[in-house]
């Protein structure tokens, strides 16, 4: 086992393609990040296998800030959403569903899931070498929010798309006995996310094209949590094949 860098960013996303809540520490649970995730918009009548209304759907979702904390929760979960306009809206109140459904031009409807609604694994997890290269390639700002990783790595070896070498092995976070940890599953393809501003919600589709061109599409990996534990900001992370 070998160290390959430190935990350079945390962040949960508590509603589904809404913007993200950077934190110092978090609980790494078996279903991801405390208060990853955990809610989500669908879209009624919608029978596909991924109802989930996301920003590739409708990018200024976005600019919605989820705010707040629940008291009386065992995870952090937020309790309101801050909308592009400034408001601040319950987010499972009639207005916020009522204003999203309006700006998709189609009824959709709140839904909390206890174990998380994630696209592929519970954890994904990219370096600022990769991002900082696919930045290069596009020619413009690779803000890291574009990635929406939960985890962003500064790895002492600056090869863009190293994580590319660790599917099929393990990630440990820190020197506790036991530390959390977590098995590299698969590489992270991208989709049009990569492409939305999360400042403006404006697409601009170099990002995506530079991916395809750098790496076949995929930047970062995702995981599955095989240990639970305490993660933070500046923890050494480990790599075991």
């Amino acid at each position: 086992m070998i160290e390959i860098g430190r935990v350079r960013e945390l962040t949960r996303y508590p509603v589904k393609s809404m913007a993200g809540i950077a934190t110092e520490s978090a609980s790494l649970g078996w279903h991801g990040l405390a208060g990853d995730r955990r809610f989500a918009f669908r879209r009624v009548g919608e029978s596909s296998g991924f109802p989930w209304l996301s920003a590739s759907r409708l990018p200024e979702l976005v600019l919605y800030q989820p705010i707040g904390l629940g008291d009386d929760a065992p995870e952090p979960l937020c309790t309101h959403v801050r909308t592009p306009a400034g408001a601040e809206l319950e987010l499972r109140g009639e207005p916020l569903r009522t204003e999203i459904s309006e700006r998709f031009g189609s009824a959709v409807e709140g839904m909390m899931l206890r174990d998380g609604i994630f696209d592929a694994a519970a954890i994904s997890v990219i370096s600022t070498a990769t991002i900082a290269d696919i930045g290069r390639e596009a020619g413009i700002d690779a803000d890291r929010r574009r990635m929406r990783a939960n985890v962003v790595l500064e790895t002492y070896d600056r090869k863009p798309f190293l994580e590319d070498e660790w599917v099929g092995g393990t990630l440990v976070f820190g020197d506790a006995e036991p530390a959390p940890a977590v098995s590299v599953i698969m590489l992270d393809e991208r989709c049009v996310m990569v492409n939305i501003d999360p400042d403006t919600g404006e697409k601009d589709a170099r990002m995506m094209k530079a991916v395809v061109r750098l790496n076949d599409n995929n930047a970062g990996v995702y995981c599955t949590v095989i240990r639970t534990g305490a993660i933070h900001v500046g923890q050494g992370v480990y790599f075991q094949p």
